[in-house]
């Protein structure tokens, strides 16, 4: 029966990649909305280039007619929530190393992982970061906390490069195309536009 002790204590799988802005304002508001509802997030970092290749799209700056609207649409989502962005002048990045060091993380301490993924999404959407720069990206995680050298170990061991590549290939599995996507008791939400039905599917279950 929905609203059991067992469903309201089940966890919001949270997808996102360290290079979407929706991902990155999602972030900012998944855990206090979770918080309210008491709900945890299930953080799960994972490439967007895997999931647009295996559903067969592009990225929406990819298309001449709508890259004009997504810069502008980022921008202005962010404002709407509060979210302080300055769109990075490389954009899209890969960031298969932020999300290495996310998974090493994930497996020795998961809220120091949820706080890496903070770290990495407003570095790179509020100063400007770029998770593809291996130089950069170490240096970031030098501020976070990491010992020198050590985020370089992580992303170039290929134990951290087969977790990220389970990760994508569970995400693809369980119907994940995009990022912020959101799994709550078994319901798909894609898009950070998508945060009043998760309030109310929390609120009131299923509609």
């Amino acid at each position: 029966m929905y609203g059991s002790t067992m469903q309201r204590a089940s966890p919001i799988d949270f997808y996102f990649d360290f290079s979407s802005p929706y991902s990155y304002i999602a972030s900012e508001w998944v855990e206090a909305l979770a918080a309210r509802h008491g709900r945890t997030v299930d953080w799960k970092a994972i490439l967007l280039g895997a999931t647009f290749q295996a559903a067969e799209l592009k990225s929406p700056v990819a298309y001449p007619l709508k890259r004009e609207y997504a810069l502008r649409d980022f921008e202005r989502s962010a404002r709407f929530e509060g979210v302080p962005l300055t769109m990075p002048p490389k954009f899209p990045v890969p960031t298969q190393n932020a999300a290495r060091v996310f998974w090493y993380l994930q497996s020795v301490d998961p809220a120091r992982a949820t706080a890496w993924a903070r770290c990495g999404l407003r570095a790179y959407f509020a100063r400007g970061v770029d998770p593809s720069d291996a130089v950069a990206l170490e240096a970031l995680a030098c501020e976070f906390g990491l010992a020198p050298g050590e985020a370089e170990r992580i992303w170039s061991d290929p134990q951290w490069k087969l977790r990220l590549r389970q990760a994508n290939d569970a995400a693809i599995a369980a119907g994940v195309f995009g990022a912020p996507f959101f799994v709550i008791d078994g319901e798909p939400f894609w898009g950070n536009d998508r945060r009043a039905q998760i309030e109310r599917w929390l609120e009131q279950g299923p509609f």
